[in-house]
């Protein structure tokens, strides 16, 4: 490709990958300066327990294209992206995870495929993923319930790597949502976008970071935060039960008048125990929905930077 005349960021959350970050650096550092003259590469250290932000600081001290954010503490890689998208300064940002699954050498192909196309991104698309059965699994359960209960729609497959030009970075920035991850308001805002098909690699060093837990986290977040549905589920189930409820009553009322009633209270017992049962889970619905306003209304950030090397 032609080299692109503006400046290139490469905006990458950290999280326990000291044993990654000098193959990392090497690669990057052979393949950007065939896209550009002017890059940087900004590494967010979101609270790592092992080295990282030592090797961070000392690439700083090697390499001037170097930018180091180093969060308070863990925030989850969503508020790390937010946190790099506040103080990256290309006109084109490339987002990528740290443990090269996201290949340093398809950057070419993601910033090629934005400026050749009318759009606001290029995201990458994988065609295989060497990750294993499980996660793979968790992925594309997450992805049929995001698409089912919620307005934000995509193809299956899109990775966090992409190319967004700067304008987009502007405009996520007027959204300070805290239950929210940022790549869902990418995808609610509406930006349009292009897709490069891209192999996953295996990871170079360590172990993924993304729990059960934190999957889990992750639905919640989508489906809470985009969507309705659950709330409405707990409505429609409300009025079924009610419904089934006055017509069991009825019968019960026949079969009184009828002389038919066993003796023993066990049939009101199972009704109360699963009507308890329904309505903690509705509770819990509620207050899921109204946790997250309380959590919105405190205004409290997303993240909390402890020290920048630019």
């Amino acid at each position: 490709m032609k080299k692109y005349s503006g400046k290139l960021s490469i905006l990458i959350p950290v999280f326990n990958n000291q044993g990654v970050l000098d193959e990392l650096h090497k690669r990057l550092a052979q393949v950007l300066p065939e896209i550009c003259d002017a890059y940087e590469i900004v590494l967010v250290d979101d609270g790592s327990i092992d080295n990282s932000w030592a090797k961070i600081e000392t690439l700083k001290k090697q390499y001037e294209h170097i930018v180091g954010i180093k969060l308070m503490r863990n925030f989850g890689q969503h508020n790390a992206i937010a946190a790099g998208l506040e103080h990256v300064a290309g006109d084109i940002v490339v987002l990528m995870d740290a443990d090269l699954q996201d290949r340093p050498e398809d950057i070419p192909r993601l910033v090629e495929a934005l400026l050749k196309s009318d759009v606001s991104m290029a995201i990458a698309k994988w065609k295989s993923r060497k990750d294993n059965f499980f996660k793979l699994f968790v992925s594309r359960q997450f992805f049929k319930v995001s698409q089912r209960i919620t307005k934000i729609k995509h193809q299956p497959n899109l990775g966090v790597f992409r190319a967004m030009h700067k304008e987009v970075i502007e405009e996520l920035k007027k959204y300070q949502e805290k239950t929210s991850s940022t790549l869902s308001l990418l995808y609610w805002i509406g930006m349009d976008f292009t897709t490069v098909e891209l192999t996953r690699e295996e990871r170079f060093a360590g172990k993924s970071s993304y729990t059960l837990k934190k999957m889990f986290k992750l639905a919640l977040d989508r489906i809470f935060s985009f969507s309705m549905f659950p709330i409405r589920v707990a409505i429609y189930s409300g009025l079924t039960i009610s419904i089934l409820s006055f017509l069991f009553g009825l019968v019960l009322i026949i079969r009184y008048i009828s002389g038919l009633v066993a003796p023993g209270w066990t049939s009101i017992i199972v009704l109360v125990l699963f009507f308890f049962g329904v309505n903690f889970i509705f509770l819990g619905i509620i207050g899921e929905y109204l946790g997250r306003v309380f959590m919105e209304s405190k205004q409290r950030p997303k993240f909390i930077i402890k020290k920048i090397l630019k």
